[in-house]
């Protein structure tokens, strides 16, 4: 069990301010990883910062937008000036802000999904992939939906987005594998966030948790375990996957 211990290693998670991507990072750092912390709110990262620092754990917080291909590139220099290494990303950064029939969808609707879940993810994974690439060694964890495989009304952009994900995280993984590099992905169904706390607080809430076979929403906190398996030497044979944490979700 010694495999799932990061200590001496470096994971940079995006979308850390709130949400999953804090549970994440909150969970890698318990783990023992000196973490590198991205999102769009500094003050998020802030309080982020803090709590980790207060528990005796190393940090960095590095803001800004995965969409930004100029910014990442920045944020990965700024990571391996401060650790001299980069031994996993988890790309957690995701926005899902429409709720919307799809002929109601614009172009500008779209992109905007696209650019940060898809587009942002690949920025990501290219920007931390040449580090890993040069060292011989890393995991990259994206994070994706279970709806990047299950259909809902409503939300064709962000799921199309996360199909994306997945379909990059395969490719990858072939890719780089006789480099010592693995991708997988992590697939969540329905937790309790601020992303999700708008559906899951309206009519459609009792339909999400009536198609969950354990019969509840997940906690943030719960994702964490599968996060630190991908991104440890306990994953090692494990590359090109999906782990999907959703309650049973997905076995409907």
């Amino acid at each position: 069990m010694n495999d799932l211990r990061l200590d001496r290693k470096t994971v940079w998670v995006t979308g850390a301010g709130k949400g999953l991507g804090r549970a994440i990072a909150v969970a890698l750092c318990q783990a023992g990883a000196a973490v590198a912390v991205t999102a769009r709110t500094a003050s998020d990262l802030a309080r982020l910062e803090s709590e980790l620092a207060g528990d005796g754990g190393k940090v960095l917080v590095v803001p800004g937008s995965v969409a930004d291909s100029d910014a990442v590139r920045d944020m990965v220099e700024r990571i391996t000036r401060w650790s001299g290494r980069l031994d996993s990303v988890v790309n957690c950064a995701g926005i899902s802000p429409h709720f919307t029939r799809s002929e109601h969808v614009t172009d500008q609707d779209w992109r905007q999904v696209m650019d940060v879940n898809l587009q942002g993810t690949f920025h990501c994974c290219r920007e931390a992939g040449k580090v890993m690439l040069e060292q011989r060694s890393g995991s990259i964890v994206n994070v994706s939906s279970v709806h990047a495989s299950t259909g809902f009304e409503r939300i064709a952009a962000y799921a199309a987005s996360k199909g994306g994900v997945e379909a990059l995280t395969r490719a990858l993984a072939v890719e780089w594998a006789d480099r010592g590099v693995r991708v997988n992905s992590l697939a969540p169904g329905y937790f309790h966030t601020d992303l999700s706390s708008g559906l899951l607080d309206s009519r459609w809430g009792e339909r999400i948790v009536r198609s969950t076979p354990l019969g509840r929403v997940g906690s943030p906190d719960e994702l964490g375990g599968a996060a630190v398996f991908l991104a440890s030497d306990a994953s090692r044979f494990v590359t090109g996957t999906t782990v999907t944490v959703d309650g049973g979700w997905s076995a409907w």
